[in-house]
C-alpha cells in the first residue's frame, strides 16, 4: 500500500513537472526572426519540435522514459522518421514532397499529434506561423495545389524519337526475338502491363518478381524503376534487355551484333548518331528519347486546374479534397502525382505478412535496399505516378491488388494508419478517374469531359 502511494505522488510529481515545463515553452514562445527565409523556416519547425521525431536520431525529451507516455512517444518517432527525415531537407532547395507534407501540417493542422501536445503545450504552429509557412510554400511551388498539370509540349528530337520508337517495339532486342519493350509496355492500355498479369513475363514465358510500371509520364519520375537503380530512360532501357527474366542471357554488344545485320537500320543510325552507329548507348538513347514523347496532357482534371470548374463533376472536386485531406497528395504530389521519392509501403502494418500465401516474397520485395545496399532503405518503393492509374491494374510493385479501390484502401492502412469509409474511398476513386490524359499511342479516353 505504501509502495503505491509513494509511486502515486512520483507520478504525480512528474505530472506536474512536465505541466509547469510545457507551460514555460508556451509562455516564452519566440517570433519567427529576422533572418532568411531558408533560416526562418527552420526556426520555425525547431521551435515547434518537427525536427525531434522526424529525425534518424530522434531526440526525445527525459520523459520519453515514463511509463506509458515513453513508449507511445517513441512509437510516433518511428512512424515520424518513416514519413520523413527533415534534417537537411528543409531549406533552400527542398524537395517538392517534403513541401507538400510541410503543406498538409499547415493546411490541415494534424502535426503534431494530439499525444504530443498534451505533453508538448505551446507546439503546433500558431496563425502567424502558417501564414508566413503557407505564403513561402506558395512561393517555392508557385501554386496554392499540390498537383501541376502535364505540359503540352516537351523537348526532345523528332528523328531520334521516330527511330526510338521502332527499337521500342523492335523483338530482335530480345535473345530469341520475341519480346520487344511494348510487350511488358501497352502503350494502347496505359503504357503498363497486361491487366491479367500480375507480374511482367519475359523470355520462354518467364516470370519477374515485379509489374512493370506505365512508360507514360515516366520521364517526370526522378529515378526509373521500382528501386531506382537508373537514373533516366537512356539508363533503364539498358536494363531489361540483358535481364535473362525479360528479353535473356546476353549482352549488349550480342544485341547490338544482330540489329546490325539490318543495313537499312545500320544507316539510319549512322546519320543520327554519327561516327557511332548502332550501339548500346545510341539504341538506349534513340529509345528514351520516344520514350520522351509518351506523355498525357488533357485530362479532365487539368483542365480543372487551369480554371475550367465545369471540367469535372462535384463528386470528383469532393475526392480531389479527400484526397488532399487524407494526406494521399503529401506523395503522390507534382506533375505526375508521384514519381519523386521512395517511400515506406509497411509504415503502419506488415504488408508482406498480409499478402496471400501465393505471393512469395523475393529480393524484389527489398525495394531501394535492392540498389542502395542500406538496410534503412527496406521496403522503400518508389512512388508511382497516379495519372492514367485507371488504366493500369494491377497496382503497386507486386501487382497484388486488382482494383483501384482495394489500392486506396490498402494504401491508406499501410502508409497512414487510416481505415477510411466507404464513402471517402469512392470519392477518391472517383477523383483519380479523371486523371486519364491523351497521348497519340494510346486509346481514346470516351469519359473525358
Amino acid at each position: 500500500m505504501k509502495t503505491g502511494k509513494v509511486t502515486l505522488t512520483v507520478l504525480c510529481i512528474l505530472t506536474l513537472g512536465v505541466i509547469a515545463f510545457a507551460v514555460y515553452r508556451f509562455a516564452f514562445r519566440k517570433s519567427i526572426p529576422d533572418s532568411s527565409t531558408p533560416d526562418q523556416v527552420v526556426a520555425v519547425l525547431q521551435q515547434n519540435d518537427c525536427f525531434v521525431c522526424h529525425n534518424r536520431n530522434a531526440e526525445l525529451p527525459f520523459y520519453s522514459s515514463f511509463p506509458v507516455i515513453g513508449p507511445k512517444m517513441k512509437e510516433h518517432a518511428v512512424h515520424a522518421f518513416r514519413f520523413t527525415d527533415l534534417k537537411g531537407k528543409v531549406g533552400e532547395n527542398i524537395d517538392e514532397v517534403t513541401l507538400s507534407m510541410l503543406d498538409h501540417a499547415v493546411e490541415y493542422g494534424g502535426m503534431p499529434l494530439l499525444e504530443y501536445r498534451i505533453l508538448h503545450w505551446g507546439t503546433g504552429f500558431n496563425r502567424k506561423e502558417r501564414s508566413f509557412l503557407a505564403t513561402w510554400i506558395r512561393s517555392k511551388r508557385g501554386s496554392d495545389e499540390p498537383v501541376s498539370i502535364v505540359p503540352s509540349e516537351v523537348s526532345f528530337n523528332p528523328a531520334k524519337a521516330e527511330l526510338g520508337e521502332r527499337m521500342f517495339n523492335d523483338a530482335r532486342i530480345s535473345l530469341d526475338c520475341t519480346i520487344s519493350c511494348a510487350e511488358c509496355h501497352v502503350l494502347e492500355n496505359g503504357g503498363a502491363d497486361h491487366a491479367d498479369e500480375r507480374v511482367s513475363e519475359g523470355i520462354n514465358g518467364l516470370k519477374g518478381g515485379v509489374n512493370a510500371p506505365t512508360v507514360y509520364n515516366s520521364d517526370f519520375n526522378v529515378r526509373q524503376f521500382w528501386n531506382g537503380r537508373a537514373a533516366d530512360l537512356r539508363e533503364q532501357a539498358e536494363g531489361p534487355a540483358t535481364n535473362p527474366v525479360e528479353m535473356g542471357d546476353q549482352t549488349w554488344e550480342q544485341i547490338c551484333e544482330r540489329l546490325s545485320r539490318d543495313r537499312e537500320l545500320v544507316k539510319e543510325f549512322e546519320t543520327l548518331y554519327p561516327g557511332e552507329g548502332i550501339t548500346r548507348m545510341t539504341v538506349t538513347d534513340a529509345i528514351a528519347e520516344f520514350e520522351k514523347t509518351l506523355v498525357t496532357p488533357g485530362c479532365s482534371f487539368d483542365r480543372y486546374l487551369q480554371g475550367d470548374t465545369g471540367a469535372i463533376s462535384a463528386g470528383e472536386e469532393l475526392g480531389y479534397e479527400k484526397f488532399k485531406e487524407h494526406a494521399c497528395a503529401t506523395c503522390h504530389t507534382g506533375v505526375i502525382l508521384g514519381g519523386r521519392s521512395f517511400e515506406y509501403l509497411d509504415v503502419y502494418g506488415d504488408y508482406f505478412a498480409d499478402r496471400t500465401e501465393d505471393i512469395a516474397y523475393n529480393s524484389d520485395d527489398d525495394g531501394l535496399k535492392g540498389f542502395t545496399g542500406n538496410d534503412e532503405d527496406l521496403h522503400k518503393f518508389k512512388v508511382p505516378g497516379l495519372r492514367n492509374v485507371a488504366l493500369t491494374a494491377p497496382y503497386f510493385h507486386d501487382g497484388s491488388m486488382t482494383a483501384l479501390d482495394d489500392a486506396v484502401r490498402a494504401m491508406a492502412g499501410y502508409s497512414l494508419g487510416k481505415e477510411l469509409s466507404e464513402a471517402d474511398v469512392q470519392s477518391i476513386v472517383s477523383f483519380l478517374n479523371t486523371l486519364t490524359g491523351n497521348n497519340p499511342h494510346m486509346r481514346p479516353v470516351k469519359d473525358n469531359k
